[in-house]
C-alpha cells in the first residue's frame, strides 16, 4: 500500500473505511494466536501523525498506535509501551532491550544489518517543510545555491541523509546544517528563524503544516520515497505474525482507514 496526497488515493481511503471494520474481524480469526504474549514496544513520540502526544489531553496517539492496536488484536498480544530517543531506538531494539520499535523508521538495508524489519506498512515521500512567508528559495537547487540558508535536521535519519546527499555536497559535516535531538525541535528553529528548511516525509510534513495555521508550507518537488516497517532484534519470532497481520489489514482496507482517520480527519492541534 502506497499513500500519497492525490485525490484518487483519498478517495480510495474514504471508499475502504467501512468495509475495514466489517472485514477484519473475519480475517484477524486466520491470523497466528500468540496467546496473549507482551511484547515491548519502544516509542517516541515525537512524529506526527503517526505519533505524537496529544496537547488537549497528554495522551499519545496516532497512525502507529491505532496500528498497533488492531495487530494487538488480530493476533492476540499485550503490548507495553515505552519511550526512547531515537538516537538510541535502534541500539536497544538491536541488543534485545525492546521486543519492538516504531516511529516511522525507514526500510533501510544498512539498519537491516541491526534489526530484522517488518513488511511495509505505509510508504510516504520526502517533502521540503519551510516558512509560511519563505520566498528566497522554492525547490532544493535554489536552496543549495545560497549559501547563507541553513538547514534543521535529526542526525542518522533519512531527511539528514537526504539533505546531505540530495540537496547539499554530500558532505554530512557541513555547517549549513543544524543538527537537533528531535524532529519538533528541528521544526520549532524553523518556526523561529534559526534555520530556513526541514525535511521530512509526506506524512509528518503535512502534520506538522496542517496544525501551524499558515506559519508553515511544504515547496519544491518531492525528494523520492521511503517504505516505514516496525523493527525487531535480529531472528525475532515476532516479524511473521506482525507481517501477517500487516497484510490482512491491507487486504481488508484497515490501513486505508488509518490514512483517512489520520491524514484526512484528524487535525492536529485543534
Amino acid at each position: 500500500m502506497t499513500f500519497t496526497w492525490t485525490g484518487t488515493a483519498l478517495k480510495t481511503a474514504a471508499a475502504t473505511a467501512g468495509a475495514a471494520l466489517l472485514a477484519s474481524a473475519a480475517i484477524a480469526a486466520d491470523l497466528p494466536d500468540l496467546e496473549g504474549r507482551e511484547v515491548v514496544v519502544s516509542v517516541e513520540n515525537a512524529y506526527p501523525p503517526l505519533q505524537f502526544v496529544e496537547p488537549s489531553s497528554g495522551k499519545a496517539i496516532g497512525w502507529e498506535y491505532d496500528a498497533m492496536a488492531e495487530i494487538a488484536e488480530r493476533i492476540n498480544i499485550t503490548v507495553v509501551y515505552e519511550t526512547t530517543s531515537w538516537d538510541a531506538m535502534i541500539p536497544a531494539v538491536s541488543d534485545g532491550q525492546y521486543d519492538m520499535g516504531m516511529t516511522g523508521i525507514t526500510i533501510r538495508d544498512d539498519r537491516k544489518e541491526k534489526v530484522d524489519f517488518s513488511d511495509k506498512y505505509l510508504t510516504s515521500q520526502m517533502r521540503m517543510i519551510v516558512a509560511g512567508d519563505e520566498s528566497r528559495f522554492d525547490d532544493a537547487e535554489s536552496f543549495a545555491a545560497d549559501a547563507d540558508l541553513l538547514a534543521g535536521a535529526q542526525p542518522g535519519t533519512t531527511p539528514f541523509y537526504v539533505t546531505v546527499y540530495d540537496i547539499l555536497d554530500g558532505d554530512e559535516a557541513n555547517p549549513r546544517i543544524k543538527l537537533f535531538e528531535t524532529f519538533g525541535a528541528a521544526i520549532q528553529a524553523l518556526r523561529t528563524g534559526d534555520v530556513d528548511l526541514a525535511l521530512s516525509d509526506s506524512t509528518a510534513a503535512n502534520g506538522y503544516v496542517q496544525a501551524s495555521d499558515g506559519a508553515l508550507k511544504i515547496v519544491g518537488e518531492p525528494l523520492g520515497t521511503e517504505d516505514f516497517g516496525f523493527i525487531f532484534p535480529k531472528g525475532s519470532d515476532l516479524v511473521a505474525p506482525i507481517n501477517a497481520a500487516i497484510a490482512a489489514m491491507e487486504a481488508d482496507g484497515t490501513l486505508d482507514a488509518l490514512n483517512t482517520k489520520w491524514f484526512l480527519e484528524y487535525k492536529l492541534g485543534g
